[in-house]
């Protein structure tokens, strides 16, 4: 997986989607930012997106969300219900475009290199890896035991306990 960080530099409702937002994630690609919409508008007030910090999957397919070509996702807590849900947070400090890892701060330089857009497809590999991402009683997020980190800390969630991170 090829997570990293953003921030939110503009956000506002999608015009052809009640339940989706359009995001412009400045993640400091040449590019510059990426266009991501995500299904958060009964979640997340759409002031409290302007200027966040957030985790992104950097490396799916473009998908055509109702006519926006939508570039990532944003990672975000759920409840079991899925009645609460909520942005993961890098920590202040976090730079955007920066690479998330998972485990100690010395095991930034083992991480396995991101796979392409269509071996994630092919594989399979965010479908067989997602159910792993969870929030502990800490409200970092961890895979399997590990927890998620920037060079800044760890990734967490503001408040819930025990979620699935999608």
């Amino acid at each position: 997986l090829d997570i990293r960080v953003g921030r939110i530099v503009k956000a506002w409702k999608h015009p052809e989607a009640d339940s989706l937002y359009v995001e412009e994630v400045d993640m400091a690609e040449e590019s510059g930012p990426r266009t991501i919409c995500s299904g958060l508008v009964n979640y997340v007030p759409e002031d409290e997106l302007q200027g966040k910090l957030v985790a992104v999957l950097a490396n799916l397919k473009p998908r055509n969300m109702k006519g926006v070509k939508s570039n990532g996702m944003l990672l975000a807590a759920s409840d079991k219900a899925h009645e609460n849900v909520e942005l993961v947070i890098p920590p202040e400090g976090s730079v955007p475009g920066e690479r998330i890892w998972f485990g100690s701060e010395d095991q930034k330089s083992s991480q396995a290199p991101a796979a392409t857009p269509n071996q994630l497809q092919k594989k399979k590999l965010w479908e067989a890896l997602q159910p792993k991402l969870t929030t502990g009683e800490d409200l970092v997020v961890y895979f399997e035991g590990q927890p998620m980190r920037t060079s800044a800390g760890v990734v967490t969630s503001r408040s819930l306990i025990g979620a699935n991170v999608s």
